[in-house]
């Protein structure tokens, strides 16, 4: 796949999701001289990025015209300040792709015109290596051509859905977006338990690392549920069995993932409103 745009892109930011998205197209074949990055003080590593393919930088950078899409990858608290001098740079088709945790539509459109169309968007941290997933919604104003063109950009850290509905943004900040740090918490506690076991420290690591990443491979490979892969690796009377009846015997795991995604979710509304 290669991208194409037909016009400038703007990214705006260039930290950790900015630069995996940065890099993510250039890997994809869209052409560096269509892309102006805007950040003072960007990443080290996405520095020699922008220098290695001399990508235009500046506050602003010296677009020819106005960007067919607009990339905000900048803090949510500096939104305020970033913002308002973004609005004369953007034009009749240009979109704005926000990737900004918890900015709501309604709030990004105040700083632009009424009829500007904004999509909004939640990636997470798997995106650094092209494996993430990305939720996106957008405003009335989106047109298809230009979801479209978001769809192309968010694809190239991974894969990406797509809803209507904007609430949905905070459970799905639970899930995806806060859940890589779930399962590298169960990778901490399978270590602590190898190691309380009476296994080596780095062995436990080593084994805790290569089966979690190594069960999340085979997940994503698998056309099988996760109940029937657990299912198939569950002997009856066997010592996965005798380990699933401590883990989830009254659906206490179950219970636990709950109110932990709602503990998420009702943060995430609360930092969105």
């Amino acid at each position: 796949m290669t991208i194409t745009l037909g016009g400038p892109l703007l990214l705006v930011g260039a930290g950790k999701m900015g630069g995996a998205l940065l890099a993510g197209w250039l890997e994809q074949g869209l052409p560096a001289e269509s892309v102006f990055v805007q950040d003072p003080e960007p990443l080290q590593e996405v520095a020699a990025l922008i220098g290695k393919h001399v990508i235009a930088t500046g506050t602003p950078p010296d677009l020819p015209e106005a960007p067919v899409v607009m990339v905000l990858a900048v803090k949510p608290q500096a939104m305020d300040e970033v913002l308002p001098p973004l609005k004369p740079l953007t034009g009749p088709d240009t979109v704005i792709l926000s990737i900004a945790a918890g900015q709501q539509l309604s709030s990004l459109a105040k700083h632009f015109d009424s009829e500007a169309a904004i999509v909004r968007a939640m990636p997470n941290a798997p995106a650094s290596i092209g494996r993430g997933v990305t939720v996106a919604c957008s405003n009335a104003a989106v047109t298809p051509a230009q979801a479209e063109r978001c769809i192309t950009l968010l694809s190239a850290i991974g894969e990406v859905e797509w809803i209507e509905d904007e609430a949905l943004l905070d459970p799905v900040t639970a899930v995806s977006g806060s859940g890589p740090a779930y399962v590298f918490l169960l990778c901490e506690c399978l270590t602590n338990a190898g190691i309380e076991a009476g296994l080596d420290g780095d062995l436990a690591a080593r084994l805790a690392r290569a089966t979690v990443s190594g069960a999340g491979d085979l997940l994503r490979r698998s056309d099988l549920s996760a109940s029937q892969l657990r299912e198939n690796v569950t002997s009856p009377g066997g010592t996965t069995e005798a380990a699933l009846k401590i883990l989830n015997g009254e659906k206490e795991l179950d219970d636990l993932m709950e109110r932990a995604v709602a503990a998420a979710t009702k943060r995430s509304k609360e930092l969105s409103s």
